[in-house]
């Protein structure tokens, strides 16, 4: 089967979501105790910083699409991923406030997981074949 780059990428973003908001909300304590210890290496926090970077870039070089319907979602996820990549590199110090911020607020953490996990499954959704079968109908 052969995918082209915005179901590729709807795909992979759409998985991404799922599993790590479905690990955040099975595991929410157990994880942010880890990416707060993590995340105090400043070696870490460049790695992961030029992963995202580089997620961010193949996205964009792949999938640059400003368009007025879903998949300019796959792009935004590009550009956000590239900033976020840029930042961390930049800004090692960031990450660390930032998750010792949410620690704090379990519920927000409830609240992003279940957002995270609906709009990955969406993703994913949005690139079933029954549903391109039912777009060319109308």
């Amino acid at each position: 089967m052969v995918f082209d780059a915005t179901t590729f990428l709807a795909r992979l973003w759409g998985s991404i979501l799922v599993i790590m908001g479905f690990a955040f909300l099975l595991r929410r304590r157990k994880l942010m105790n880890t990416i707060i210890l993590i995340l105090d290496d400043k070696r870490f926090v460049f790695l992961s910083g030029w992963l995202a970077m580089i997620l961010g870039l193949i996205t964009i070089l792949l999938h640059n699409l400003w368009v007025l319907d879903w998949r300019v979602v796959i792009t935004l996820f590009g550009w956000v991923s590239l900033m976020k990549g840029v930042a961390r590199i930049l800004l090692p110090q960031l990450p660390q406030k930032t998750a010792s911020k949410l620690k704090k607020k379990e519920w927000l953490i409830i609240i992003l997981s279940i957002i995270c996990i609906v709009f990955g499954a969406w993703l994913i959704w949005m690139t079933s074949p029954s549903l391109n079968f039912l777009i060319a109908l109308k």
